[in-house]
């Protein structure tokens, strides 16, 4: 393969290109690499390539007949070359980009630097935009460096072993198991047995199960497209029922439209919905907290109904769903359900239309959920009362409008778009469903 690199800086390669597998490949002839500087492409005395934006505004822009030239230098010798402009709007360099551009036969990587390049060569002459990442740099150098050296490993030769390219984090889809050397305990930290057992199967599964384990905590979004066999789903759901995330519908303390303490009634729709919303996402549990007894038994008959046999045979998935759900008189019992079950206290995470207090994410949120039991905490009528909100443990982002600050939902609807949010990312069967 040929890499052409035009900068401004062709010393910034000096050192990188002579270093490790990728200075052996060079030396090697597996992989050439043409240094272009910028301004031997300038014709006036003073090799001029930028210049002041039209319009005005700060920095410099790449002039436009410098970076033609330059282009036409390399596509007069093989026309098919590939030109790639090393921009922050340009794709998300990934490991599949990366075979993809190993499969080219010639690459040229234009360096941008200041403002970037004039906008006629961008839409024109350029082939291809690449960005490795949503954060600033000074100049495209670093960026041409990171891809070549991640394309460059996918050229036969350059990598002694090809198993070694197949194993690497992102290739096959996984982040990579840990690895451990000599010596076999330092600060009274053991490497786990396994590896010392000899017995390659169980290290095998070992490496698998931890490659797996990190990715689904740290990348899950790398699982939809990695290539997993049913023994890796099993596997990861058994993960994935260690996070302990349950559904609080507050009856009480709630507010009605003139922001008034009050307790709501019971909606049988809502008992219906939420529980199989709950079983769809493979939460532990809808505990609805409700102070009204008269409530509560209207709620308590129909749970009831839909788990005797009756119920069961005329709709099985209904009553599969309704298990779930909990009806307590107060907050504080519905908490202690929980620490019965988990061990532990809930974090109580309050919800709203509007931002209340300073908010996590349903990310973060995500995150919280490998480590502590979460509830969930919905209000009814017209929401949780403030006092409430803030003795909740955390608040979580609210549900923004699309247009306006317009986000009057029901329960229910908010409940399925924040579960989404938080948990939609593991829903894997797709995966499997559609395999074949």
């Amino acid at each position: 393969m040929k890499i052409h690199i035009l900068t401004i800086f062709p010393e910034y390669f000096e050192s990188p290109l002579k270093v490790g597998l990728l200075g052996k490949a060079i030396q090697k002839g597996l992989i050439e690499i043409n240094l272009l500087n910028l301004r031997n492409f300038a014709t006036d005395k003073h090799k001029t390539v930028d210049d002041e934006p039209f319009g005005g505004g700060e920095g410099m822009v790449f002039k436009p007949e410098p970076l033609y030239r330059a282009i036409q230098s390399v596509k007069e010798k093989n026309p098919s070359t590939h030109v790639v402009y090393l921009s922050p709007q340009g794709r998300r360099f990934t490991q599949e980009l990366a075979e993809e551009l190993s499969q080219k036969e010639e690459l040229l990587f234009i360096c941008g630097r200041y403002e970037g390049i004039d906008e006629r060569i961008r839409e024109h002459f350029v082939d291809d935009e690449i960005s490795i990442g949503d954060y600033v740099v000074f100049g495209g150098e670093v960026a041409a460096l990171v891809i070549i050296e991640a394309v460059s490993r996918l050229i036969p030769g350059v990598v002694g072993r090809k198993d070694s390219v197949e194993r690497e984090s992102f290739t096959s889809g996984l982040l990579k198991y840990p690895c451990y050397t000599r010596p076999r305990e330092f600060m009274g930290l053991k490497i786990p047995e396994v590896l010392l057992s000899g017995n390659h199967a169980l290290i095998e599964d070992f490496r698998r199960k931890k490659s797996l384990e990190i990715t689904l905590k740290k990348r899950p979004v790398l699982l939809h497209r990695a290539r997993l066999e049913g023994k890796d789903y099993e596997f990861l759901r058994e993960l994935l029922q260690k996070q302990r995330l349950y559904l609080f519908l507050m009856h009480y303390p709630v507010k009605n439209k003139r922001g008034e303490k009050v307790a709501s009634a019971i909606a049988s729709i809502d008992l219906h919905d939420l529980s199989r919303l709950a079983r769809t996402y493979g939460i532990k549990g809808v505990f609805v907290v409700q102070p009204l007894e008269d409530q509560r038994k209207i709620a308590e008959e129909l749970i009831d109904y839909w788990l005797s046999e009756k119920g069961r045979e005329y709709n099985p998935l209904r009553s599969e769903a309704l298990k779930l759900l909990k009806l307590f008189a107060t907050l504080e019992d519905a908490i202690g359900k929980v620490r019965e079950l988990e061990g532990e206290d809930p974090v109580l995470v309050a919800t709203d239309a509007s931002p209340k207090r300073d908010f996590i994410s349903p990310e973060e949120l995500r995150e919280l959920l490998w480590e502590k039991p979460v509830a969930l905490v919905l209000g009814t009528a017209w929401g949780l009362t403030e006092e409430f909100i803030n003795k909740c443990d955390l608040f979580l982002e609210p549900i923004w409008g699309r247009l306006d600050s317009y986000n009057h939902l029901s329960v229910r609807a908010a409940a399925s778009i924040l579960l989404d949010r938080i948990l939609g990312i593991y829903s894997f069967q797709k995966v499997f469903q559609f395999s074949d």
